[in-house]
């Protein structure tokens, strides 16, 4: 009952910000509402260039308000590191400026707004519950499951997105509440919003093994012109951050460059509904598509370089489209009567998301949902296995992830890993260390430490900084040689190597087996140096071990 009341709220969610763009595109450039703004018939006027201006710097000022108060978690890392706690305040900052990207035409899609506040709402409700950690993953899962079943009408494909993308893992204790919240969520879109997005492709009556050829070669075409996308954004934000341009400024001249582009084809402005629509379901030279797919590819690039917020979600989508069915033309002298350019673009749809995006069953479904055909069903799904390989072995990242690992981060999906981080060495060290004072001679160091009463000591000077490591042991069994040590320094042992607070067990394990060391000190940082505690090898592995069977454990009650 939760996942369907948080399923109605994203499909009531998405409409709300669905209908707020559209209002934007009303009054901010004359089109019909609910209208297409790539797809509706706008001259060569000024207005192309002004609102995205003006968007930009909306979009300046937002986060130049916001700067100080840190990033937004998405879904993907709440999942991932936070046990599926978000901010609902950051939520409504992202769709907001969202909103002022898309609605202002910038070639953005509002999918990330969808999600984000979907979610939002959705993990809200699930601390105000107390809901345990686990539960609370799958209850974000629920808000996005439901808003993008709700932004296309698809419950299977909002259910399997959630699934490969914000969840990270299929358990069938988690099918039930996703399902729901996905039908949930189409149900409350359709019933507010009316008729959702669909395509019109040429029927397929029966597939032949010849059909898989080309499905295939759109797959690993579309896998690879993906993640030559996804390069260029973050090359554009890189020379964008090189540039001396202010940063309140960089969006007004990212909407500069992307209004000049759609002076040349409007097509590029907004997400591309509308352009979807011309282009897939009527004739169009083979060299317009192409042109419009580099003029969307750098509407696109520009767009999230240049400091909007927005998604490739639907941009990806149109791109593989575009591709798909440009494709069509080698494909027909290639191989003549086998799949109609309708049917190349679906293909080429599914494929480009799955390499952008990194969801190859939600992107099947999403095109047997779109289109109500089953028979195409199988070579979309191949040419989506395709591009999903090609884009992890050549790439190995989706857009998501890849912009993660550009922040320093580690996350290559929504498993949790949290917990990971949340067992540090802060948290796992003893604060009842033994200490000696540098200077002590061998025989005054024997008196402090008797034999047995400790196994390390932790050398510190007069002002608490650490400066190494003995072994009592090692100390005392030096007293019974002939020519004993004068000098306690020759004792000193792991002068270098220590640990941080904020290091994860996992880091701790590899530092003790490179050291060979039984214990090590924690440090308050590697400058000041000052002891913290000590830390064990033993202790770090056994805990270790059992936050790995906890782990193992929920995994297989939820598969029960």
């Amino acid at each position: 009952m939760l996942a369907i009341a948080v399923g109605a709220l994203a499909g009531a969610t998405v409409s709300a910000i669905a209908a707020a763009a559209h209002l934007l595109h009303y009054l901010l450039f004359s089109v019909p509402f609910a209208a297409g703004l790539s797809g509706s018939q706008i001259g060569a006027s000024e207005l192309l260039v002004i609102v995205p201006v003006a968007g930009g710097l909306l979009t300046g000022v937002l986060v130049l308000v916001r700067r100080r108060r840190g990033g937004i978690i998405d879904p993907i890392e709440a999942n991932a590191l936070y046990g599926g706690r978000m901010s609902l305040t950051d939520s409504l900052w992202l769709t907001i400026q969202n909103l002022a990207s898309n609605g202002f035409g910038l070639s953005a899609g509002l999918e990330a707004a969808y999600t984000q506040l979907s979610a939002g709402l959705a993990s809200t409700l699930g601390i105000r519950l107390k809901l345990r950690r686990e539960d609370m993953r799958v209850l974000v899962g629920c808000g996005s499951a439901g808003a993008i079943a709700a932004a296309f009408g698809g419950p299977l494909t909002g259910a399997f997105y959630a699934f490969e993308v914000i969840i990270g893992t299929y358990t069938s204790a988690s099918l039930a509440p996703v399902i729901a919240a996905a039908i949930a969520g189409a149900l409350v879109s359709c019933a507010l919003s009316g008729q959702q997005f669909a395509l019109e492709v040429t029927a397929v009556d029966a597939i032949s093994t010849q059909d898989f050829i080309p499905a295939i070669a759109v797959g690993m075409i579309c896998a690879l012109l993906g993640i030559v996308v996804m390069k260029a954004v973050v090359q554009t934000e890189r020379l964008v951050s090189a540039s001396r341009i202010p940063q309140v400024l960089r969006p007004a001249v990212g909407g500069l460059l992307v209004g000049c582009i759609a002076l040349a084809n409007p097509q590029v402005l907004s997400a591309g509904h509308g352009a979807m629509h011309l282009n897939l379901e009527q004739d169009v030279p083979l060299v317009a598509l192409l042109t419009l797919f580099l003029l969307k590819a750098a509407s696109s690039a520009l767009t999230i370089g240049s400091g909007f917020r927005g998604g490739l979600f639907f941009a990806s989508l149109l791109l593989g489209g575009l591709i798909g069915k440009a494709l069509a033309v080698p494909v027909e002298w290639l191989l003549p009567g086998t799949l109609a350019p309708t049917t190349l673009a679906l293909i080429g749809m599914s494929a480009f998301g799955v390499a952008v995006i990194g969801c190859p069953l939600a992107m099947t479904f999403l095109a047997l949902e779109l289109t109500g055909q089953f028979s195409i069903a199988a070579l979309v799904l191949a040419a989506s296995i395709t591009a999903s390989v090609v884009a992890r072995q050549t790439f190995g990242y989706s857009f998501s992830t890849w912009r993660f690992h550009l922040r320093g981060q580690t996350i290559r999906s929504a498993h949790d890993v949290g917990w990971i981080q949340n067992l540090t060495v802060g948290r796992l060290m003893r604060h009842d260390l033994r200490k000696a004072t540098a200077g002590l001679s061998p025989d005054e160091f024997r008196k402090a430490f008797p034999l047995g009463s400790t196994q390390s000591v932790v050398v510190v000077d007069a002002e608490n900084r650490y400066q190494a490591m003995i072994s009592v042991a090692e100390v005392h069994a030096d007293a019974l040689e002939i020519a004993p040590q004068s000098d306690l320094s020759s004792f000193y042992r792991q002068k270098s190597e220590i640990l941080l607070p904020n290091m994860n067990a996992r880091q701790a394990a590899g530092l003790f087996e490179k050291a060979r060391a039984d214990a090590l000190a924690v440090v308050s940082d590697r400058i000041e140096r000052r002891v913290l505690g000590l830390l064990s090898e033993a202790h770090t592995l056994r805990r270790y071990s059992e936050e790995l069977e906890r782990q193992r454990q929920t995994l297989l009650e939820g598969a029960d």
